[in-house]
């Protein structure tokens, strides 16, 4: 007897899903937010960048809704909740994608602001995103699901990087120490973890050495030998909200490679 793949031509297993992505108009956050929207998710987009998201049309079902917001400031996720319940009545995932990094240079060089830039917006985004969502999924008896995108140097810090990777480190920190606090709610935490991708970012992680020297080098640290994309980014944050990855909670998802062996 041949058994039908449940994920089949016109599958859309997020159907009546809504999701909340930050830092969704472009990069690792543009690809997850389109991927949730093939699979049937309403989506609500909140990125510091509003006008790069203009091209949205926002005229039918399928389209995002983006709203101007900044990951630091709680009250703009209570304003985002707000906007996620009108439009849509309800809320079942949250995407913390939005992130800084800093120009890669020795640790001693990196400027007492750039350092608290990297902190708020990396990890007091998630502070604020949790403590804004949870009493809500509690309250509306909803299994919620968070992912927070980190990195492969939150587990693999290396020179030149080290407080981008020290930001990480307490993003894969706080996602495993949420995922057993929040257990008993059936509230699931994961983290996706990539390696350097391609995205307007990829030249801070060079050190604005775009020469093809400085790209082969770091490609002969990817046994892979190539970046990560965006949709592979995408993807792993498709599977972990999805049903299929219901058992996985406190996970560090590496996405990178086989950079992190």
């Amino acid at each position: 007897m041949t058994t039908q793949s449940t994920f089949g031509v016109g599958h859309q297993p997020l159907q009546g899903k809504v999701a909340l992505v930050t830092g969704g108009a472009t990069g690792f956050g543009k690809a997850i937010v389109e991927k949730l929207l093939s699979q049937g998710a309403n989506v609500l987009v909140m990125d510091i960048r509003y006008s790069s998201a203009e091209y949205a049309r926002n005229d039918s079902s399928t389209d995002p809704i983006y709203i101007q917001g900044d990951v630091s400031c709680e009250n703009d996720w209570k304003r985002a909740l707000q906007q996620a319940l009108t439009a849509f009545g309800r809320l079942d995932i949250v995407v913390n994608n939005a992130g800084v990094l800093h120009k890669a240079q020795p640790s001693i060089e990196l400027s007492g602001d750039e350092w608290e830039r990297l902190f708020r917006v990396n990890v007091k985004g998630i502070h604020y995103s949790t403590k804004t969502i949870i009493p809500y999924f509690i309250e509306a008896e909803i299994s919620g699901i968070f992912v927070n995108i980190s990195s492969i140097s939150g587990a693999r810090p290396r020179p030149g990087l080290v407080w981008y990777g020290a930001t990480k480190g307490a993003v894969n920190t706080a996602t495993k120490g949420l995922a057993v606090e929040w257990a008993k709610q059936n509230i699931r935490f994961n983290a996706v973890c990539p390696s350097v991708g391609e995205t307007a970012m990829m030249p801070l992680f060079l050190g604005h050495d775009s020469s093809p020297e400085a790209r082969e080098k770091m490609l002969s640290t990817i046994p892979l030998g190539r970046v990560c994309q965006p949709v592979d980014v995408a993807n792993a944050v498709s599977f972990l909200v999805n049903d299929d990855a219901s058992y996985m909670t406190g996970v560090c998802l590496e996405v990178d490679g086989g950079r992190g062996i």
